[in-house]
């Protein structure tokens, strides 16, 4: 189908976007935390032009994600995807407001800014030009809760999405790859291990059981197997490291410093290389667990949080191909971070992850994205509109 010659005012368009990610930055949007507010901010706005939203929630109510349609109701066309939530500031030095876009040598500082509300804003951008375009497939625009703590809020996405009568056939989830194509990245098991002991007065610590004595030693057995696990590459694994990986992230418990820890709960994942492998590991390390560092007294019980689908890597795939054909590129790589791309491959959609902005400023201080990076993805969505254009 040949593409529709549309001209786009790439200044007026790139002022939108600034303007769209000012208000973007200004909602903190915690994992974990509402972002009803900003889901209620791009509803309104797409309304405004004529583009009506559907919203699915969580159990409580509280986050929500969007999903919207520009063009014909029908099946194919593409899937523009995101997600709201960032992390969070606290204990980090910022120069300023993290909450407050701050523009200064042709970067834009804010929290969420490159992760990923950069993107979000071109997509949101290009809304009144993809309604001006004679599309004869559609562009969806979507939008997820909870990607940072778990990926939540992207399979009640696509859930919603599958009870359609008319779903997207390709999928665009636009983490920020510096506009190159991502074809592959590991998925995971998120994890909580709670451990209970008895609680005594420090004095006597023999008269208790230390939950977080338990935890510790738990821990250095997590720390020596992903060392050892280290060391066994998958020749075949396209992503970096191409080993199973292990981190514990957070660790919790006890009362005070003079009473012995009746309780302890440590955060921790699991990214396997291949398919079935973290869930085989969990088992050998529970067993592990339960036979050489629970002792009498002390239980534990480790919960499995959230799955992380992998995205499978596949260069041939009709995503790769239409962005390959949009840009001139012909390489499809792996990275080592997870994103949504897996729940909606796993879906039916052929994905790729493909966005503006640099992985490596996310999650730090002073967070930014260049400017040059959101004209880049908003002539890439115009070319998008264009392909996808009668």
């Amino acid at each position: 189908m040949q593409a529709v010659d549309l001209s786009l005012d790439v200044a007026e368009a790139q002022q939108r976007a600034v303007d769209i990610l000012d208000q973007l930055v200004r909602f903190p949007t915690l994992s974990g935390e509402t972002n009803l507010d900003m889901i209620a901010f791009v509803t309104r706005y797409l309304a405004d032009h004529g583009v009506v939203s559907s919203i699915s929630h969580d159990e409580s109510g509280l986050r929500a994600n969007l999903y919207a349609t520009i063009g014909p109701e029908i099946d194919g066309g593409v899937l523009l995807n995101g997600h709201t939530d960032v992390v969070p500031v606290e204990g980090q030095e910022w120069s300023s407001d993290p909450f407050e876009l701050r523009i200064a040598d042709d970067r834009l500082y804010g929290r969420g800014s490159v992760d990923m509300k950069g993107f979000l804003a071109c997509m949101l951008a290009m809304a009144p030009d993809f309604k001006a375009m004679p599309l004869a497939r559609p562009v969806h625009l979507s939008m997820c809760y909870d990607e940072e703590n778990g990926g939540f809020g992207a399979p009640v996405l696509a859930d919603d999405i599958v009870s359609k009568t008319w779903r997207p056939s390709v999928a665009i989830v636009g983490e920020p790859t510096e506009m190159r194509m991502v074809g592959a990245h590991k998925g995971g098991l998120e994890l909580r291990t709670e451990v209970t002991g008895f609680a005594a007065h420090a004095c006597d610590p023999s008269k208790g059981v230390n939950a977080i004595m338990i935890a510790a030693d738990m821990i250095a057995h997590l720390r020596k197997l992903a060392h050892d696990l280290s060391g066994q590459i998958d020749s075949e694994s396209p992503c970096d490291p191409p080993h199973v990986t292990i981190n514990v992230g957070t660790v919790h418990g006890g009362a005070a410093r003079n009473v012995v820890a009746g309780d302890c709960a440590f955060d921790w994942e699991i990214r396997p290389t291949r398919s079935g492998q973290a869930e085989t590991l969990l088992e050998e390390i529970d067993a592990y667990f339960s036979a050489n560092l629970t002792p009498a007294g002390a239980s534990f019980q480790t919960t499995v949080e959230a799955v992380v689908p992998p995205l499978m890597y596949d260069p041939q795939s009709a995503a790769a191909q239409l962005v390959g054909k949009l840009t001139g590129m012909n390489s499809v790589g792996a990275v080592s971070f997870g994103t949504d791309a897996g729940h909606f491959q796993a879906n039916g959609m052929s994905t790729i992850v493909f966005g503006p902005g640099s992985i490596d400023q996310a999650h730090k201080p002073d967070e930014f994205i260049e400017l040059d990076q959101i004209r880049q993805c908003l002539r890439f969505l115009h070319k998008l509109g264009g392909e996808l254009s009668a």
